[in-house]
């Protein structure tokens, strides 16, 4: 089958360009590039780990479906905050370099691998990647693949799945958000911050705390009950409000803020640590970073939460699907947001497209905090002028830098943010 799709690859290129409104190129070639019986394809290609500096796009060999596996033509990939630290190389157990970045994509079958049932050539698909999603074609296996709705985009698709099962999981599997609870949330305008409010609201008299920069209160006001700034002290903001304090926290900053979230924990309430941006200051790792964050980081007494009825949890999603096989309890939940998503009731925020030329300026964005929402990799965009000229090289973070979202004098300085 892998052959027979590889066939009908010029079919599916032209069936591409037609639906983006552009002439099929001669041959069918797409965005591929022929080499001699090899084809390429254009690729972000992370060199070692550190700065901006260490990306490039660059042209690769097209991979082809191994038993199992669909072959995707990409039309958009997801930027996450654990893109930026997978470049510092600022995870465990880092990959080796070089390497393609990425773990979500969205776009149109291309080929199928040997034994793959339920798809057909031209789906369109929004999926999970165990690296490798900052391309043009992708392959990954048939259980990390999801169908997308007609009237989603490829944007839309692309900004769902890391954002909305992580979301989704951390309430409703880990910590069962029911009727009548409230929730405090950091990094409220973020991606994850949006898809826990949207998914909060399916839920009758949840209050949702939130905390982020104050530039951004003014668009997502509507998506928080409470909302107060990243730099205040949210701990006695809430306790005004709520002397008992909230059920349930979702913690991706980590360093004091663990301490801060558990001291907030009604009884039976439960914390939830998803990550870990207090550790990311300056644009390469710092260990002193890294270092103060973990020292900060309250020291959990089992039996203080025994005397407390509290709960501790952590969740990484791509550790659950690529490291613990539960790809079958999370294409559940896929199919549950899938209907939430058809039923009008959630919704991806997407703050700003980009072309892969662009990726540095997309992660000088991330880095400074200054989305809304998801940033969005776009294969078919082409860089915009001032992009072109690779100017993020020179656009470094100080290593010293401590707040990270300040005003948003700078923030603004893309002409093509949605």
């Amino acid at each position: 089958m892998a052959k027979e799709g590889v066939e009908k690859a010029e079919e599916t290129e032209q069936m591409i360009e037609k639906e983006a409104g552009k002439e099929p190129a001669e041959g069918g070639g797409g965005g591929s590039h022929r080499l001699g019986d090899a084809q390429e394809m254009r690729a972000v290609v992370l060199a070692g780990f550190g700065g901006l500096n260490k990306l490039r796009v660059t042209r690769k060999a097209m991979p082809e479906p191994q038993d199992g596996e669909l072959k995707i033509r990409v039309k958009a990939c997801g930027l996450n905050f654990i893109d930026l630290m997978v470049r510092q190389g600022n995870i465990d157990n880092p990959p080796k370099t070089p390497l393609v970045p990425g773990f979500e994509c969205s776009g149109i079958v291309e080929a199928l691998g040997d034994s793959v049932k339920g798809y057909e050539i031209g789906d369109r698909v929004m999926a999970f990647v165990n690296y490798n999603a900052w391309a043009e074609v992708v392959c990954t296996p048939v259980e990390f693949v999801y169908k997308i709705p007609d009237d989603m985009s490829f944007s839309e698709a692309a900004a769902f799945p890391m954002n909305f099962v992580t979301a989704y999981m951390m309430l409703f599997e880990v910590a069962n958000l029911r009727e009548g609870m409230s929730v405090l949330v950091h990094s409220a305008g973020g991606g994850v911050g949006q898809a826990v409010a949207q998914l909060c609201s399916t839920v009758p008299n949840v209050t949702v705390f939130g905390t982020a920069s104050t530039f951004k209160h003014e668009a997502i006001k509507g998506s928080m009950t409470h909302l107060f700034d990243r730099n205040a002290d949210y701990v006695q903001e809430v306790k005004r409000i709520s002397a008992e304090g909230v059920d349930i926290v979702l913690d991706c900053l980590c360093g004091d803020n663990t301490g801060k979230g558990l001291s907030l924990l009604k009884p039976l309430g439960t914390y939830i640590l998803y990550g870990s941006s207090n550790m990311v200051t300056g644009e390469t790792k710092s260990f002193f970073s890294f270092a103060k964050s973990w020292w900060q980081v309250e020291k959990v007494n089992p039996i203080k939460l025994y005397e407390e009825n509290k709960v501790i949890a952590g969740f990484s999603l791509l550790n659950l699907l690529f490291k613990q096989g539960r790809a079958g309890l999370i294409r559940g939940v896929v199919d549950k947001l899938t209907e939430l998503y058809n039923q009008k009731k959630i919704k991806p925020v997407v703050d700003s497209l980009w072309a892969l030329e662009e990726v540095k300026e997309a992660m000088q964005r991330i880095h400074d905090r200054g989305n809304i929402g998801k940033l969005i990799l776009d294969v078919e965009k082409t860089p915009t002028p001032l992009m072109a000229n690779d100017s993020t090289e020179t656009s470094e973070a100080g290593e010293e830098e401590e707040d990270h979202e300040g005003d948003s004098e700078n923030k603004e300085r893309m002409p093509f943010i949605q």
